[in-house]
């Protein structure tokens, strides 16, 4: 049985996808909708734009998407199909409109929002609040995190991403990020590593981008999944379609439980998992907890054309 995982921000890279569209109409099709739906000239973008042009949140989350939807054509065309999925943060909006939750055409309608509501979030934050970020806190298990942070007494950090038993991502206020690290490596941690990122994502910080994201999925059909999709903000299978609504509004202030996820797929029997995206992230992160399962990167036509089935 496979399953699709679709990466999230910070995979990006320039011409991730172009590949995809010089070798299939379906994908040329895809690159239409999309720049249909979010106004984003996306083949300009993914063929000729900057590092930082794709760094920019709002143009960041369409162009993931649109490559990991691509990277799904691709792998379909090939004979390979999902027979469950589940996205990393962003990713987890692929993962919707495979399962059949969201249209296609809904998809990039909700990613675009939700990339200028959060950048739009992020900037007033920085404003009110000061520098805001993330790290990686590397070498240490989440429960110990939790603890440090419970008890340094620190406010203004947050428990992001669960991505593997030695590596977590923490979020919040620059100055508290900076504070705690001396804590963090007191408790064991190997490295702390401040991301490149536009914000405290992940974190109650982003409570009125939740808010304004919410005002908006009230207008989109969600229907009930065809197949299994795990969510980020439980851990495990979504249920229905009006609690994937549910989830795509708390998802954008909840840490993203990517360990629970793996554990719940290895349970559920799947035995080969896809990276449908750019770059080799989540195959990175599975091989953190089970070396055995099998995950195979599938965000170029040289990965895909190198699959053997």
């Amino acid at each position: 049985m496979n399953v699709f995982l679709y990466p999230g921000q910070g995979a990006q890279y320039p011409l991730m996808g172009t590949d995809f569209y010089e070798n299939s109409d379906a994908v040329k099709e895809l690159f239409d909708i999309a720049q249909k739906e979010t106004g984003i000239d996306v083949k300009e973008l993914l063929f000729n734009g900057s590092p930082e042009d794709l760094k920019q949140t709002d143009n960041t989350q369409v162009a993931i998407t649109l490559v990991n939807l691509a990277s799904t054509i691709m792998l379909k065309e090939k004979g390979i199909d999902p027979s469950g999925v589940a996205g990393f943060s962003l990713g987890e909006y692929a993962a919707l409109a495979t399962a059949g939750v969201v249209s296609v055409k809904d998809v990039f309608k909700l990613v675009k929002k939700r990339g200028d509501v959060m950048q739009s979030v992020c900037e007033g934050l920085k404003e009110s609040k000061g520098e805001t970020g993330m790290s990686a806190v590397l070498r240490i298990t989440p429960e110990v995190i939790e603890d440090v942070i419970k008890t340094s007494g620190i406010d203004g950090v947050y428990m992001a991403n669960y991505n593997s038993p030695s590596q977590t991502v923490i979020s919040g206020l620059k100055e508290s990020l900076l504070a705690i690290e001396p804590l963090l490596k007191e408790a064991g941690a190997r490295r702390v590593v401040h991301l490149q990122v536009s914000g405290p994502f992940h974190s109650p910080l982003l409570e009125e981008a939740k808010n304004q994201f919410e005002d908006f999925l009230s207008t989109i059909t969600f229907n009930d999944p065809q197949m299994p999709i795990y969510s980020n903000v439980t851990g495990d299978i979504i249920k229905s379609g009006e609690e994937a609504k549910k989830l795509c509004g708390d998802q954008i202030i909840c840490p993203v439980k990517w360990i629970s996820i793996e554990n719940k797929i290895k349970e559920a029997g799947f035995t080969t998992a896809y990276e449908s995206g750019p770059g080799k992230v989540l195959t990175g992160l599975f091989a953190g907890i089970d070396k055995e399962f099998k995950s195979i990167p599938s965000g170029t036509l040289e990965d895909i054309q190198g699959i053997q089935e």
